[in-house]
């Protein structure tokens, strides 16, 4: 009996996950628990077994198809079998999905060609509008059916580490396949970065270069040798991680009342805190501190340590806790479960292991999931202070800033210390400006006398 590949939900806020890879070719046999492709969420990317045997009798989904979750993506059963039933229930199939369309199954590529046709002047790379974009980008000799660039893996490698679009480059090996030598002839060329991204190693034949030493300028590929080189417009799809988040953080503005705190905290017993733990070869930074602080001022006042729905509010009694991670793509937001029951040296392995994690897409969905409140710290960029957008379904983040030394008085006397500002952003219609006031007061008490946590 034939059986329904579905697009699996992977998270309880994914929606749709983008097919980046079959790793099983159509007609060939696979094993249950076999992977069988690769999908990419807003989190990350993620292969995903088979939960069939058989045979993958159709793939209904191609490559970079964003589909929603329980959608069917392929079929999988026994060689000869008619599945034409079940065709029938698949949009894609039936022409209802827009990622069926004509111009691509990628959505990202098909506003993307919206966004062309309605600026034509501009995209398409003509002499009188100054822009100059790649001509090859689509390419046939080398772009599969599905999207995919073929180039072999040592072109690749060399490509990844010279830093070059290679989607740009035509390829001499087998069915347009990229190899090293067009590589080798792309880099050989003198040319700029810009006329680069205009044309591959194969349109420099015959051209004459402008520039110093003579260079191949955009102007020289456009045949308007007076054109004045002008940096293109960089068009991004908002696809992906990147969509989910606008959705989110507009989402989380729009339904929440949000209100802020700001506090400044003197960092000094901090400070020597750290250095007590330096002294002893154990790593820990003051986003440690900050973490193991604010987590037992969670557990003290769990008003704030709460997630919410239109209906309820469910108050936790265990500080999962989330740090947001700056990534390539966008943002993510990994989780130091039962944060409040960990070391300051345990907190910073586990952080440090889920930053490197983020950052190559590698966490698994038990390490982004379920945080009750957030920290997000952007001191060392140099912000003294800025304000944060809740994640939800969490009530409350705190956004922490850079430690300056600031002229302060005491006792009568000026002195400088290290000052640090917190702002707390929490949800009016949950918490209360007060119990907000109290809660963010008690971080600063912790941190000022660390070691009432530490004891």
């Amino acid at each position: 009996m034939a059986n329904k590949v579905i697009m699996p939900k992977q998270g309880l806020q994914m929606t749709e996950g983008t097919i980046t890879k079959w790793l099983i070719p159509e007609g060939e046999s696979v094993k249950k628990d076999q992977p069988l492709f690769e999908m990419e969420t807003d989190k990350l990317t993620i292969t995903i077994d088979s939960p069939f045997d058989g045979v993958l009798l159709k793939i209904v989904r191609k490559e970079w198809e964003t589909v929603p979750i329980t959608e069917m993506i392929a079929i999988i059963g026994q060689p000869g079998e008619d599945i034409s039933s079940l065709l029938t229930e698949s949009p894609a199939v039936s022409g209802i999905s827009a990622g069926s369309n004509q111009a691509g199954s990628n959505p990202a590529g098909s506003k993307l060609a919206a966004f062309q046709e309605s600026f034509p002047s501009k995209m398409s790379g003509n002499e009188n509008s100054g822009i100059c974009l790649p001509k090859n980008s689509q390419d046939s000799s080398f772009v599969t059916k599905s999207g995919r660039i073929l180039i072999s893996p040592r072109a690749k490698r060399i490509a990844e580490e010279k830093g070059i679009e290679y989607s740009q480059i035509s390829g001499s090996g087998k069915d347009g396949m990229i190899v090293e030598k067009d590589l080798n002839a792309y880099l050989s060329v003198k040319a700029t970065p810009l006329a680069r991204k205009m044309a591959g190693s194969s349109l420099f034949s015959g051209i004459s270069g402008s520039g110093s030493n003579g260079r191949i300028r955009c102007a020289d590929l456009t045949s308007t040798s007076q054109q004045e080189e002008i940096e293109p417009d960089t068009i991004i799809p908002i696809a992906g991680m990147r969509r989910v988040i606008s959705e989110n953080m507009t989402s989380s503005l729009h339904n929440m009342a949000q209100a802020n705190h700001k506090i400044r905290v003197d960092m000094s017993e901090s400070v020597k805190i750290r250095a007590a733990f330096k002294s002893r070869d154990e790593s820990v930074s003051f986003n440690d501190i900050v973490i193991a602080t604010v987590a037992r001022a969670l557990i003290e006042m769990p008003w704030m340590n709460a997630v919410a729905d239109d209906k309820m509010i469910y108050r936790k009694h265990y500080v999962n806790m989330g740090v947001a991670v700056a990534i390539e793509n966008g943002l993510i937001v990994p989780t130091i479960r039962n944060a409040d029951r960990k070391s300051l040296p345990q907190i910073h392995e586990e952080m440090a292991s889920l930053a490197k994690k983020a950052k190559k897409g590698e966490l698994s969905k038990e390490e982004y999931s379920d945080g009750t409140f957030t920290i997000t710290n952007l001191g060392m960029f140099g912000l003294d202070e800025f304000v944060a957008i809740i994640n939800p379904p969490q009530v409350g983040i705190l956004a922490v800033g850079a430690i300056t030394e600031t002229p302060v008085v005491e006792k009568g006397s000026v002195v400088i210390r290290p000052i640090m500002s917190l702002t707390l952003t929490y949800d009016h219609r949950i918490v209360d400006g007060a119990p907000a006031a109290k809660f963010l007061h008690r971080v600063k008490e912790l941190l000022e006398n660390p070691y009432l946590y530490l004891l």
